[in-house]
């Protein structure tokens, strides 16, 4: 029949009529017939309706699949976003670390965190400084791209950097007082000597600072230096200058070296508890007589030192990832003993004047996290964001997801039942109409049902469906034969 019935009818007004009733649920034999213009072909209109109706059948198919597809790729969307969320909150391969001058002992420290964190897949790259406050300084500019860096206790505070973190003290940094052996022991050996006391943007030079305006030993030298700690060594030995303070640890091979140097000495600090009370973040150390040499009784007799604790700070937006590394290293570095401290005591969960950040505070509390004691770094942290991420994620859609299925099969259900309500509507017709019932459009509807059954595009596990409802049908077309 193709285009031509729709054609036909166009012009006598039965295609609109079609179109408006074409759902025969909700029309009569009778009502059916009356839409056909007189002295038209039934068949010709059934067919014109039929043409149409294939024709929202599969536009119905088109959005149906539309849907579906549109589900599958919204739930792709949301995966690939999730997805992308991870990988952009990862943590950074890449690192830079203040430290202190090209081969002091800060420098290298910094060389074994660099080696450590190299077999977690971190590159650690070292940034020379003069010390502690070029270290602070370099932290507190976002700029640098320094995250890490070793500050000396008491050169900040909370207050005056809020955007920096610690993550617990990591050893003693005494503050050594050498002089050449002729100048004598005491402050007023001092008085018209010449003293270096650091350079400039050291913590070493602030501490001393403090220490002199203190003992008015500021008011008797005759010169004050800046010199490094090596370059102080080397002045103090060559007999440049008279005596120096230098704050550094006892590893250093600048102390190592002075404390076996001959024709110099190391002076106690007087008065230390004194210092420890006026100053929270100084700390009373003794070094034993004889440590330095047994048989020669090097030093002769204990001595005093001040010295304040180092502490690992960070930036405080640093991935909690890396920190966790940085403390995994700090523990494998810094928990051995040595002469000023036991072993384990190092590092330690102590907030010298910048607060402790709050992985450092769950690391100290429980641990490293669970999974980097079974996995590398990178793949910790793969999992635990997945874990944060998906599983909420998962959770929210499971439902969806569960209900789906469910979902589906009512959808193809439905189709199915709406031609078993055309059905029973002509059952009804067939039933109330006896011999006055109109055989030949009761025919044309079963048709019509018959070929939609028959185009219907349904998965194959719905094919028993589809098929008992053609059966159905043709039980009812032979029931209708017989009432011809």
């Amino acid at each position: 029949m193709g285009i031509e019935p729709c054609n036909k009818w166009r012009s006598t007004g039965c295609l609109s009529a079609g179109r408006k009733h074409w759902d025969f649920t909700r029309i009569s034999t009778s009502d059916f017939g009356r839409l056909i213009p007189e002295g038209a072909d039934c068949h010709a209109f059934a067919a014109c309706i039929e043409q149409r109706g294939r024709r929202a059948m599969i536009a119905g198919d088109y959005a149906y699949g539309f849907w579906r597809y549109l589900s599958i790729a919204g739930a792709l969307a949301i995966f690939l976003g999730a997805g992308a969320f991870i990988m952009a909150t990862l943590p950074p391969r890449e690192l830079v670390m203040a430290t202190g001058a090209e081969g002091s002992a800060n420098y290298e420290l910094g060389i074994r965190y660099r080696e450590i964190l190299a077999k977690e897949g971190v590159r650690l790259q070292l940034q020379p400084t003069s010390g502690s406050l070029e270290n602070l300084k370099y932290l507190r500019d976002p700029r640098s791209r320094v995250s890490v860096g070793f500050i000396q206790g008491g050169t900040t505070t909370g207050k005056e950097a809020p955007e920096l973190e610690s993550l617990g003290t990591i050893f003693y940094e005494p503050l050594w007082l050498f002089r050449r052996s002729e100048i004598g022991e005491g402050v007023q050996a001092l008085r018209g000597r010449r003293l270096s006391i650091g350079a400039e943007g050291s913590g070493g030079r602030a501490l001393a600072l403090q220490i002199m305006q203190r003992t008015r030993i500021d008011s008797i030298v005759g010169e004050i230096s800046g010199y490094a700690p090596q370059a102080a060594a080397e002045k103090l030995v060559a007999g440049d200058i008279d005596a120096a303070f230098i704050v550094t640890a006892w590893e250093s091979p600048v102390v190592q070296s002075i404390l076996n140097a001959k024709g110099i000495e190391l002076s106690s600090a007087q008065r230390a508890d004194a210092f420890v009370a006026i100053y929270p973040f100084l700390h009373k150390l003794v070094l034993p007589a004889g440590v330095i040499d047994l048989l020669a009784n090097r030093p002769p007799a204990d001595v005093v030192l001040l010295a304040p604790k180092a502490s690992l700070v960070v930036r405080a937006d640093l991935h909690s990832a890396l920190q966790y590394v940085l403390l995994n290293a700090a523990a494998e570095i810094h928990s051995q003993p040595g002469i000023f401290q036991k072993a384990g005591e190092f590092p330690a969960a102590e907030s010298i004047g910048i607060p402790l950040s709050q992985e450092a505070q769950r690391y100290y509390k429980t641990g490293r996290p669970f999974l980097q004691g079974y996995l590398p770094f990178w793949g910790a942290t793969l999992v635990e964001k997945v874990v944060v991420v998906l599983l909420p994620l998962a959770a929210l859609l499971f439902p969806v997801f569960k209900f789906l299925p469910q979902t589906y099969d009512w959808m193809m259900q439905l189709r199915i039942r709406r031609l078993y309500d055309e059905i029973r509507s002509i059952e009804s017709e067939m039933n109330a109409g006896g011999r006055k019932i109109d055989v030949s459009a009761l025919n044309a509807k079963l048709d019509l049902m018959d070929q939609r059954a028959n185009q219907m595009q349904l998965p194959n596990v719905y094919a028993s469906s589809l098929y008992t409802l053609r059966s159905h049908i043709d039980l009812v077309r032979t029931r209708l034969a017989a009432m011809a």
